[in-house]
This record gives structure tokens, sequence and C-alpha cells, in this order.
């Protein structure tokens, strides 16, 4: 026997207790890990909400805090998308804040709002972590249960293996940490919750009732997260494939009905903002078809029970029961389909699925986490788990079970639609650390086995059966006996052979695991620095703390009337509410796309025609300056955004090309030049740039630059006068409280020139005009090739000052770099001295634009194979990794020495 077994029953129990106990401490301090690993921005810039949403979260908690639930459900809220407003209650998923309310009333009634909802993320990080560790235990523990082993197998290992790669993995930090009160980061603690539960209840035919608390967590994680449509489908669609392997059993049945009728109803009833959607859209379709063909299929197995129906028979039962099926939803789809029954897919999803990488949409296309993920930033999420999780999920192949074609499953599913969309990591984070965990685990604890036996299962080898039976019949031969000795000299070769190996699987986690911790420690460093506030090094090498957002929204609450209406990039919106508490023209949501474009009509239009529409909006503009992703480097996306609605910003080029940096020095084309953004963001600090002091008034500079806030002048009271009347506003019935504010009069003509802007999936709608294919047909060729695109512009003299037509620029424009960025030379050019000087003078602003015209630049590399990534490190320029992230560019790359740019850090 490979194990070395200990002198009595008693020691051998007193062993494996104590290493049980070491596996418990190894889980408690994983789980405290996870939380601590998540406090870095806490513990460096206090308790301080980070990023976009998190702070419209933060408001909507508030809110439910001080005015209920009745009241939350029926907020129409005047002080976002001025001047329409909003129905918070029912477009929001309101679990994120109900869950920060009753921790708050019930189980931290000491701390305050705003600490519970900086900690929270941390707090559900472990949770996250523990449901993952749990996933791997089952896969492994249903496995080996059906080969009749018992609790003191491998699974225990697995399920801390798996639990300590979630605790710290960049996969799952990146939407967990402290201070990011964001959707996600309670959403996956629901969302491995609902997996562990599923594969629970499907162990056997006695555990369907844990479908129950499958339904329950599914219930939970809809109310999180819109994400919660990949869960439903993750679900349904390994139910489906269940019965396609053969493993359909009424238990299976039991626990799909259950969570699908429990989890879909609570929805379906509580929450607002799902309605009928399980029922309607085609997102959830999939599932709800799995749903009526289990109901189909247990049918069939009741039938042929009860009249003990032949193979033959229970065939044609079936097929006979299913055509049915399939002819009465044929004819329902006939009937619904042409009313609009059938809500479409959403522009997110539907570029998930479809060939390309854009949506089609240029609003979803702007944001860069939609993009698709590439081999280094799965490398940079996921480090050496890469390697590991494919183990994993051979293991789980070669031990088939309910719980591990799960695994599988979800596997390939969240690997595909990472690869489509970066910010979907998140979603294949559990996955591999689960898969990882296997891999660790099963090597681990039979490499603990080849030395000590730590198992509960009285294992007997083959040969002392043989001997003890060979002794009681008193017949061996001698020459038995020789072949016994011979086989024993075998074994301990044999023996010694696992040793071997065991030492080297040992040893390997010994040297890699620090390797991997010290990255996630690193890599949660970075992502531990909120965007509204960080460190910055000057000139002179002082380190400090650029706080200009907030001062710029205290400024405004400070200095400005409580009605006054703020307009700013959509980005801002949901910060200018939660701090400064002034009403916005737009907020961070993307309901609405035709005010979206409307707003960036306004900011990308000449100065004069800038000013004629937001004097009807607003009374103050804000504008975000100073480098880095400021509103300049963001402006072509605006003029893209803009021209899907108003065709007359950029005619016959709907990437809106012309409108842009025409150099890698960040020179304007003549359109950027012209318009208002450019005059406000640029006021008095480029040579001949100044705002039309008839329009509007600077009143303020944050103390780093970083934000600019004008005054409008002229303001039209009358637009003012007509959005406050509540006459003017548009209820669903008489006396109800969704009540939509109306445009004034004044935009009348504006609008005029709107087209509303169609979604690709949208079948519902009929298109009457050509036109809308052409411009569809023309925004994929631009996106695919924007050189061309760019060059086409120019030649039709669209670029000139106004909405179009000038001449053709002279100025020389950035040539396209090598795309395949592995093979590509090293070497010293005028790209790599660019770049060079840009990050070392911190000069953000220009290096954003440079890569914006040709991302590509960003991978370049020098004679000594450094790049733009290594500078970013070795200056401590955090505003340049965060660019640089963005375009792709690994940290963990090296140079011809050999180092990374995390070995840059001093």
């Amino acid at each position: 026997m490979a194990a070395v077994k200990t002198s009595s029953p008693a020691a051998n129990q007193l062993f494996r207790l104590g290493y049980l106990m070491l596996l418990g401490y190894l889980l408690v301090l994983t789980l405290w890990k996870a939380y601590d690993i998540r406090l870095n921005a806490i513990k460096e810039y206090g308790m301080v909400i980070h990023e976009f949403d998190p702070w419209f979260n933060y408001r909507a908690t508030e809110y439910l805090y001080f005015n209920g639930w009745q009241r939350f459900c029926t907020w129409f809220d005047y002080k976002s998308w001025y001047p329409l407003g909003r129905p918070v209650g029912t477009t929001i998923y309101p679990g994120l804040q109900l869950t920060a309310v009753f921790l708050k009333n019930h189980i931290f009634t000491t701390k305050s709002l705003n600490d519970i909802c900086c900690l929270m993320p941390a707090w559900f990080g472990a949770v996250a972590s523990f449901f993952v560790g749990m996933i791997a235990y089952e896969s492994v523990y249903s496995s080996e249960l059906r080969r009749k082993k018992t609790i003191m197998t491998s699974a225990l290992e697995c399920g801390v293996a798996a639990a300590g790669i979630m605790a710290i993995v960049p996969a799952h930090l990146m939407r967990s940490i402290g201070g990011g009160f964001d959707n996600e980061s309670l959403a996956l603690s629901a969302m491995t919750g609902t997996y562990y539960f599923w594969c629970r209840s499907i162990r056997d035919e006695k555990s369907w009732p844990i479908g129950i608390l499958t339904g329950i967590m599914y219930f939970y994680m809809v109310a999180v997260w819109g994400g919660y449509i990949f869960v439903l489908n993750m679900v349904g669609c390994h139910a489906g494939f269940l019965v396609l392997l053969g493993r359909y059993s009424t238990g299976v049945y039991r626990s799909y009905s259950l969570f699908f009728c429990l989890g879909t109803s609570l929805a379906i009833y509580t929450l607002p903002v799902v309605g009928w959607t399980p029922l309607k859209s085609l997102e959830q379709m999939g599932p709800l078809v799995v749903f009526l063909g289990y109901q189909l299929i247990e049918i069939c197995e009741i039938v042929k029970r009860k009249k003990g129906l032949n193979r033959k028979q229970a065939w044609a039962l079936r097929v006979g029961l299913f055509l049915g099926g399939g002819l009465i939803s044929a004819l329902l789809i006939y009937l619904l389909a042409p009313s609009g029954y059938f809500g479409p897919l959403s522009a997110r999803v539907r570029g998930l699925l479809v060939k390309h990488t854009r949506t089609g949409n240029p609003l979803v296309d702007s944001v860069a986490e939609h993009q698709p993920a590439n081999k280094s930033q799965y490398f940079q999420y996921l480090d050496n788990v890469c390697y590991v999780a494919p183990i994993g999920i051979l293991m789980c192949l070669y031990d088939f079970s309910n719980a591990s074609t799960f695994m599988v499953l979800y596997a390939i599913v969240s690997y595909y639609f990472s690869s489509k969309m970066v910010r979907l990591i998140i979603l294949l984070g559990p996955c591999m650390s689960a898969a990882g965990g296997i891999a660790l685990g099963r090597t681990f604890s039979w490499s603990v086995y080849q030395f000590v036996d730590v198992s509960s299962r009285i294992i007997v080898d083959d040969a002392k059966k043989k001997s003890t039976k060979k002794k009681k019949k008193g017949n061996a031969s001698a020459t038995e006996g020789q072949e016994q000795k011979s086989g024993g000299k075998i074994t301990s070769v044999v023996s010694l052979v696992k040793k071997l190996v065991a030492g080297s699987c040992f040893y390997s986690i010994y040297y890699y695991s620090p390797q991997f911790y010290s990255t996630c420690v690193k890599m949660s460093t970075a992502l531990s620095h909120p965007s509204i506030m960080f460190k910055a090094q000057t000139s002179k090498g002082d380190i400090v703390m650029v706080d200009d957002y907030r001062e710029a929204y205290w400024w405004l609450k400070q200095n400005t009337p409580e009605d006054s209406r703020i307009l700013a990039w959509w980005d801002y919106g949901y910060q200018l509410a939660g701090i400064a508490n002034r009403t916005t023209v737009a907020d961070g949501n993307t309901w609405n796309h035709e005010h979206i474009a409307l707003l960036a009509r306004a900011l990308t239009h000449t100065e004069k025609e800038g000013h004629r529409v937001s004097r009807h909006l607003a009374d103050y503009i804000l504008v975000w300056g100073g480098g880095g992703g400021d509103d300049l480097a963001k402006s072509p996306h605006l003029a893209r955004i803009a021209n899907s609605v108003y065709r007359d910003m950029c005619p016959g080029d709907p990437t809106c090309r012309a409108f842009g940096y025409i150099d890698r020095y960040g020179n304007p084309s003549p359109m950027m030049e012209a318009s208002m953004l450019y005059k406000l963001h640029s006021h008095k600090l480029k040579p001949g740039v100044e705002a039309d002091y008839t329009k509007f008034r600077h009143v303020f500079d944050s103390k780093y630059g970083k934000v600019r806030i004008f005054k409008i002048l002229n303001v039209s009271k009358n637009s003012r006068d007509f959005v406050a009347d509540p006459k003017n506003r548009i209820c669903d019935v008489e006396g109800g409280w969704y009540c939509r504010g109306q445009y004034p009069p004044g935009l009348a003509n504006v609008l005029k020139q709107a087209r509303t802007f169609s979604q690709l999936e949208d079948f519902n709608k009929k298109k009457t005009e050509k036109e809308d294919d052409e411009y569809t047909k023309k925004y994929f060729e631009n996106m695919a090739d924007p050189n061309k695109a760019r060059q086409e512009a120019y030649s039709r003299g669209y670029g000139e000052k106004g909405k179009g037509g000038g001449p053709k620029p002279k100025k020389k424009t950035v040539t396209r770099t090598s795309t395949d960025h592995k093979n590509a030379k090293w070497e010293d050019s005028e790209y790599t001295t660019v770049l060079w000087e840009l990050i070392s003078k911190k000069d953000i602003e220009t290096l954003s634009a440079l890569l914006a015209q040709d991302s590509n630049l960003a991978h370049v590399r020098s004679s000594d194979g450094r790049g733009p990534m290594w500078w970013a490190y070795e200056y401590k320029s955090e505003a340049a990794v965060k660019v640089l992230l963005k375009h792709g560019v690994s940290f963990k790359e090296k140079d011809k020495n050999g180092k990374t740019p995390l070995d840059l850090i001093r």
C-alpha cells in the first residue's frame, strides 16, 4: 500500500482530525484574506465610494433608507435626465440597495450607511469565494460518491483550494474592491450561490428539495444584477444538456421545475424592472423552452410507468407529444410576433452573438470594457490559473457526474462570452477558480496519500486479500510465493516513483503559489485606485492627492442654487447628483439613446450651436480636462453618438472620423477645433483658444486643472419655467406618479432633425427607409478600417469648422503600425521616442489622443524590449497605466532582460 498507516485506529482518527482542522484553518484564513485584500483602497483613501455607477447606487440607497420601499418603488427622479426625468424604482435592480439598508437596520446599526456601502464588496467577496469552494467540493464529491467513496475524499482539498484562488484572483477583484459599491460586487455571490445549490440539488434523486434554495438564490440574483439572464440561461442550458446526455431523472425534473417556477414567479411578482420579461424576452426564451420540454418529458415518463410501455411505444409517445407541443408553440409565435409581444435582444447581448466585435450602437461600442478580450487580458486577470484550470476541467470529464458536467459546460460558455467582451471575464473567474481548485486539490490530496493515509475508508490491497484466502486454504505453493515476492519488488518501485512525483507536486505548489499570490496582491493594489481621486507625482517628485473631481462637485454644491442644472457628459451624472446634489442632463444609464445624442450634439457641435441648445437645458457646463481620459479624448465618441441620431453632424460618415486629432502631437481637426467642447476645454490654455464671453463665463478651475466649470449666459427663462411646471408633464394615468417631463418648445427646431435610433436587433420595428440599412453597413465598414474612413471623410471635405465641407488637412496623419504585437520587431523609432516623452512628462492628454488614433502604438517596444507600460510604471504614472490597460497592454510581458513593468516599481 502506498500510504503509511499509523499504529492504531485511535492514532489514525487523531491524525485525520488534525488534517481536517488544518483544512478548516486554511478555509478560514482564505475567507479572511478575501476580505482583507479588498480593503487596500479603504486603507489608503478612506471610506470613499469609487467610480461612477456606485454613486448612483449610493444615492438610491439613501433614498430607500430615508423614504422606505413604497416610496422607492414610485420614485420618479426629476434631478436626472433633465427635462425628462427617470422612474428610478422601476428601472433598477434594487437588491444592492435592499441589502445595504437591511445591514444598516438589523446588523451594523452603529455604522454609517456610507461605511456599510464601502465595505459590502469586501464582505461579499468572501461569500463568493466560499460558494466557489462549495461548487468545486460538490463537483468532486458527487463524482466520487457515484463510485461509493465516503466524505473523506479529495473534495475537501478541492473546495479549500478553489476558495483560495477565488479569494484573490484578479478576475474577481476587478469588481469587488472596497468602495466599489456596484451591482457586480454582490452579483458574484448570488451567482455562485445559485450554481452551488443547483449542483447540490441534482446530486441524487433525494436532493431535489434543495431546488427551493436554488430558486430563492436565483431570485436574489435577479434582484441584484441584470446579468441574471446569464445565470438563468446557464442553468437552463445545463438542464437541457443533461437530457442529451441521458441523465434526465425525476429528481432533476423536480429540481429544475422548483428553480424555474419559484425564481421566476418571485421576480415577476416583486421586481418592477423585471415584469413579464421572463415570458417575453428572447434572451430568456431558452430556459422557458427547457421548462416546458421537461414537463412533456415527465408526462411521457409517468404514462410509460403507469401503462408499462416498451421502448418503441415510449418513443412513439414522446414524438407525438413533442410534435403536438411544437405545433402549438409555432401557432402562438405566429399570432404573437406581429403584435410585438417578444422583446428584442439588447445591443450588448447582440454584440456577444454576432460575428463582428461591434454592436452597431456607438454608445455601447464607445465603452472600453465592451470590447473583446485578448490573450494578455486573460493572463492579466487569471495569471497561472490559465494553465491549471484546464487540467481541472479534464478531471471533471474523467469523473462524470451531474455537477461535473455543469463545470465543463460553464467553462465553455463563460470562456466564449468573455472572449467577446472583456468585462465578462468576471463571469469566467468563478469557473476558472473552481476548476483550478479541483486540479490543485486532487493533486495535493493524491500527493499526501502517497505518504500518509488521511482517508476514512478502509482500503485492503488485493494482494492481501489473495494472501488471506491462500492462507485459509493452506495450499500456497513455493512458485506462488516467489511471484508474490517479485510483485512486491515491482510495487516498491512503483511506490517510490509515486512518492517522487508527489514530492515534485508539493514543490511546484510551494514554488508557484507565492508567485501567484504576489501577482494578485500587486493587481489588487493597481485596482484599488478610485477614479474619483488618485495619487500623482509632481514635476518635483512630490506625491500629491488629486481630488479635483470631488472639489468641483463640492464647489457646485456650495456656490450654486439648489435648482441649478448642470450639463456634463453622460459619464459624470451619477457623481454630480450623488455629491453635488444638482440636476443633471444625463447620467450613466443608457435607457434613452436619443437624449444622450442630444447632449453629445451640444458638446461637439459648433460653439454657437452648442450654446443654442445648452441654454434651454442647463445653467452650468462642467468639463473634464487635464489629460488622461478627459472630455477631449472622448470627444470622437461623442461626435459618433450624436451623428447616430443627428445625421447632419457628419454626413456620409457614421463614425465621424473628421472629428478628432489629426497627428500624434494632439492637433485637432478643424471640426473638433470649432466645437463648443474644445473651446471650453482649452479656454485660455492653448494659444488663440478662448470661449465666447457673450455666451459663457469661466467660473471655476480645480486645483490640478482636471475640472473646469462655465456658467451659461442668456439662459432661457421660458424653457426653465416650462419644464418646472407640473402641468407640462405627461402622466400614464391621471393623478399617477409616473409623469415624465417634456422638452421645452425652444428645442423644437433641433429635435425635428433627430432620427429615432433603432437597434439592429429590434425586428419588431418595420424599417421603411433604406437609409438606416446603409448607415449601419457604412458604420461597420468604417469601424473596421478607421484610417480609410478618415481619408474618405477628408477627401469629401467633412472637416470644416462647422457641419462639414472644407479643404483637406495638410497635416500628417499617424501611420498604422503592425497589429502583430507579439512578433513585432523591437527597435528604437520615432514612435518609441514620442511615447517615452509623453509618459515621462505625464502628458496624458496627448498620449490618449495619439492612442485613440492608432491603438497599436500602445504595444510598440524599443530595442531593449521595453515599451509604454514599462515607462508608465517607471515614472509612476497611474493615469498612463489606466490608458494603456484600456488598449489591452499587459503588465506581465518581459523585456530582453526578463523584467516586467511590475519589476520597475520601486
